[in-house]
């Protein structure tokens, strides 16, 4: 297959059905008008094509239930921004309450740049915006994300550094991530630090074989107020909860209290890896709010990483559609064996093919357990070329 070129894509229309705030005509298309933010990152993602952008009538219809609803928060739009700042691009109607939002791309050109959610809004979900165009850029890039370290409903940065970057590296790049300093709801105020060098390529994955858990580990941290008891209280939780299931191994949760200077405001959490033979990294993660106990923080957390290891995949929930854009953009046939398919990654294989033009097939596996629930996620890459390099 010839590659696509980072300099100019093969004209696609970045403004799928789904997102022109029309009517849905299927239960298929109304599932994403429930995730407005995944809609947008999918699309900013994939701007490295060199095709503009266009996303109309954001927010339509609020109290018409079958009308697509995409929701620009300052996190998305400050996703927006360090995109444009990166591709040299235009970005109109970029501000909340915006109801049209247009970019255009220009060169990807790399170097230093910032984005600040000034709200607790993810680091992490800056990062998923931002890493495909760094990977097409003419030069090295360095990041400056600020926002929410620890925050609900995106990775925590913890399992950014833990998971996503030993996984996603498997596409034949690196990445560093330097915490600077830790931000929790409502004030946010963390900062982390993303560099990383650009590609001419990417190459394909193959996760298919899940052997057997060789280790769990993982980290209970409090901050700020919190006294460090109450991350020994998530730890302990967490052991008892897996040693119900899993009897043989040695589970290590280290309880941390995060230095003052090194975290902003109160927060506590918790995040446990189990790490197969064959080099592959499941989680659960779980974070404290005022008035939950502790133990139920850890116990939260261990169960979400059992149900991942139950069914049998080689990636957990978190990571599934985290991979999409990368197989998408890769050269050759990537091909990954998960549990049950998430909405967000139905969503991100939607637009990765109506904007790559990547071609994805999902077939459920032949498992020597019929217990397992798991899938194989084919994708055959468009090959994108970085045309700097």
């Amino acid at each position: 297959m010839e590659g696509v070129s980072a300099s100019g894509g093969p004209g696609l229309s970045l403004a799928p059905a789904a997102v022109r705030g029309r009517r849905f005509r299927s239960a298929d298309e109304r599932r994403f008008s429930e995730q407005g933010g995944r809609i947008l990152r999918c699309q900013a993602a994939e701007l490295p094509l060199g095709c503009p952008l266009r996303v109309r009538r954001i927010r339509a219809g609020r109290n018409q239930p079958a009308v697509c609803i995409v929701t620009p928060r300052p996190q998305h739009l400050s996703g927006l921004e360090i995109v444009r700042d990166l591709c040299d691009g235009k970005l109109n109607g970029g501000e909340i309450g915006s109801t049209e939002i247009t970019f255009t791309p220009g060169k990807i050109k790399g170097g230093t740049h910032i984005a600040d959610t000034k709200t607790a809004g993810s680091v992490c979900l800056l990062m998923q915006v931002a890493m495909p165009c760094v990977l097409f850029a003419a030069s090295p890039s360095e990041l400056h994300l600020k926002g929410g370290t620890n925050a609900e409903m995106a990775p925590q940065i913890d399992y950014t550094v833990m998971v996503f970057k030993p996984i996603i590296e498997k596409f034949n790049f690196t990445f560093n991530c330097d915490i600077k300093k830790r931000g929790y709801y409502p004030q946010g105020g963390g900062e982390v630090v993303v560099r990383m060098s650009p590609v001419k390529e990417l190459s394909p994955i193959n996760l298919t074989e899940r052997g057997t858990v060789t280790k769990i580990y993982g980290r209970a941290f409090v901050a700020g107020a919190l006294p460090i008891k109450l991350a020994k209280d998530m730890s302990s939780a967490a052991v008892r909860c897996i040693r119900k299931e899993i009897r043989d191994l040695y589970i290590n949760i280290q309880p941390v209290r995060e230095p003052d200077d090194q975290a902003v405001g109160t927060g506590s959490g918790i995040i446990i890896v189990a790490e197969t033979s064959t080099g592959c990294l499941l989680a659960g993660s779980s974070l404290g709010k005022r008035g939950k106990n502790s133990d139920k923080v850890g116990i939260e957390a261990a169960e979400m990483l059992l149900k991942n290891l139950k069914h049998g995949g080689t990636v957990d929930d978190s990571l599934q559609d985290q991979l999409i854009i990368f197989m998408a953009l890769a050269k050759g046939v990537s091909r990954v064996k998960s549990g049950p398919i998430t909405l967000h990654t139905q969503t991100a294989i939607h637009f990765a093919e109506q904007l790559t033009k990547a071609k994805f097939t999902v077939t459920k596996a032949e498992d020597e357990d019929p217990s397992n629930d798991t899938y194989i996620i084919e994708c055959q890459g468009v090959g994108m070329i970085n045309p700097n390099l």
